[in-house]
C-alpha cells in the first residue's frame, strides 16, 4: 500500500505564495508520473501539474507561469506564486503506475483577503 501525505496548505492573501509538499512511501521513480490535482467546491477534480519518470512536466493553462513542480526520491512539491481566489481548492497529491493511481488525503488551500 502506497502512502502519500500532503502538507503546506493554508490561508493566503491574493498575490501570496505557498509551497505544497507530498511525501510518498516508495521511491518516486517507481511511478510513471506523480503530481497534483485540485478540487474546488462544486467542481470536478482537475490536474494542476505533474512530472513523469523522465522529468517532463505538464501544467494546467490556468496555473502556467505561477506554479512549479519539483521532485526528489520521495517528495513531490508544488511551489505556487501570485495566488488568486480561484486557486482556492483542496489539493491532492497522486502517484500513478500503469492502471493504478494512489492519492493523498488532500490539503486545503484558501486564497482570500
Amino acid at each position: 500500500q502506497v502512502q502519500l501525505v500532503e502538507s503546506g496548505g493554508g490561508l493566503v492573501q491574493p498575490g501570496g505564495s505557498l509551497r505544497l509538499s507530498c511525501t510518498i512511501s516508495r521511491n518516486i521513480f517507481m511511478f510513471n508520473d506523480v503530481g497534483w490535482y485540485r478540487q474546488a467546491p462544486g467542481n470536478q477534480r482537475e490536474l494542476v501539474a505533474n512530472i513523469n519518470v523522465g522529468g517532463v512536466t505538464n501544467y494546467a493553462d490556468s496555473v502556467t507561469g505561477r506554479v512549479t513542480i519539483f521532485r526528489d526520491e520521495n517528495t513531490v512539491a508544488l511551489q505556487m506564486i501570485a495566488l488568486k481566489p480561484e486557486d482556492t481548492a483542496i489539493y491532492y497529491c497522486y502517484a500513478r503506475t500503469l492502471g493504478h493511481i494512489d492519492w493523498g488525503q488532500g490539503t486545503q488551500v484558501t486564497v482570500s483577503s
